[in-house]
């Protein structure tokens, strides 16, 4: 490992440690996205099996987003969003077998529209959060 990845591997566990539950799930849409991004690139250099690897933690990473699901609190929207964290991995699934950089694409647009409105709440998210 050289030193840049130390590093970044450093920061980004000081990140996780530090972050409050609104961040860490930023967070987590950043990683799906960055892996996303990486993937691509990999199918495009022909390196099928780097690829696959971060089609694969990807795939994790919803998984863990699905995870944060709050069901009783989050009525409708959790079920909604569980529906289309299940429709991104089935996507992704399909990118990876078929080599389908437009799949890759259409999830992280997805993904990019809900980080979108989760960034977009922070203020009234960290707001309840000092009121609990």
């Amino acid at each position: 490992m050289n030193g840049l990845q130390a590093y970044q591997r450093v920061n980004t566990q000081t990140s996780i440690t530090d972050a409050d539950p609104h961040k860490l799930i930023q967070l987590l849409y950043s990683g799906a996205l960055e892996r996303i991004n990486m993937a691509k690139a990999r199918m495009q250099a022909k390196d099928f099996e780097g690829k696959g690897k971060l089609i694969t933690k990807a795939i994790e990473i919803i998984g863990g987003l699905r995870g944060f699901l709050d069901f009783d609190q989050g009525g409708e929207l959790a079920v909604r969003l569980e529906a289309l964290y299940d429709y991104m991995e089935r996507s992704l699934f399909e990118a990876n077998a078929k080599n389908d950089p437009a799949k890759l694409d259409e999830v992280a647009n997805l993904l990019r529209s809900i980080k979108e409105g989760w960034d977009g709440i922070r203020e009234e998210a960290m707001g309840q959060q000092q009121a609990v």
